[in-house]
């Protein structure tokens, strides 16, 4: 199998059992494949699926948004506003590394937003895990404060976040906005 017709680019070839056979990834949208048979068995074949984009849709949509992001030409061009708000989607709903680079996304939008294009309360659910991951580092203190890449990254979002809601002036109802009643309730109480 490969992606070029003379076979010589991304080439992958399997011989044997299907125990030999492993899931590979092809660049393009055309497969080409070629069968042949050494006539020593009767069997039929080789079946194999071709399933479309799935195996590195992530990290593609992840590289071609940060580039788009990094241009100051094309960010005026965007919808912010949408990106934004699927983007605090697949931050809350990744894992991993793809987490990491969702919420890395988050932090380029913050960044280069000149005015209220992003709904900064939709960070509700990050917030909720920022303050449960604090909380938690507060309560272990026989342990050192090393902090994980996803505590380190939420930081940095809700510290640039904070200094954008105060550059537009509406630090004060992005934090409301944010929190529980029963938290602010707490927070009162201390």
């Amino acid at each position: 199998m490969s992606s070029s017709s003379d076979f010589q680019q991304d080439r992958h070839s399997f011989s044997g059992s299907p125990q030999k056979w492993n899931d590979f990834e092809l660049p393009g949208d055309t497969l080409y494949y070629r069968f042949t048979s050494d006539m020593s068995n009767t069997e039929w074949g080789y079946k194999f699926t071709v399933t479309a984009g799935h195996l590195g849709r992530f990290q593609t949509g992840f590289e071609i948004l940060k580039q788009m992001l990094s241009e100051e030409r094309v960010v005026p061009h965007l919808p912010l506003a949408k990106i934004w708000e699927w983007q605090v989607g697949v931050a809350c709903r990744q894992t991993g590394h793809q987490r990491l680079k969702a919420i890395h996304l988050l932090l380029k939008i913050v960044q280069c937003s000149t005015q209220r294009d992003c709904d900064l309360t939709l960070l509700k659910p990050l917030w909720q895990l920022f303050t449960h991951m604090e909380n938690n580092l507060c309560h272990d203190v026989a342990k050192p404060g090393i902090l994980l890449p996803l505590h380190r990254a939420l930081a940095e979002l809700f510290f640039v976040t904070e200094n954008r809601v105060t550059e537009l002036g509406s630090l004060q109802e992005y934090l409301l906005a944010l929190n529980t009643e029963d938290h602010l309730h707490r927070c009162t109480a201390q």
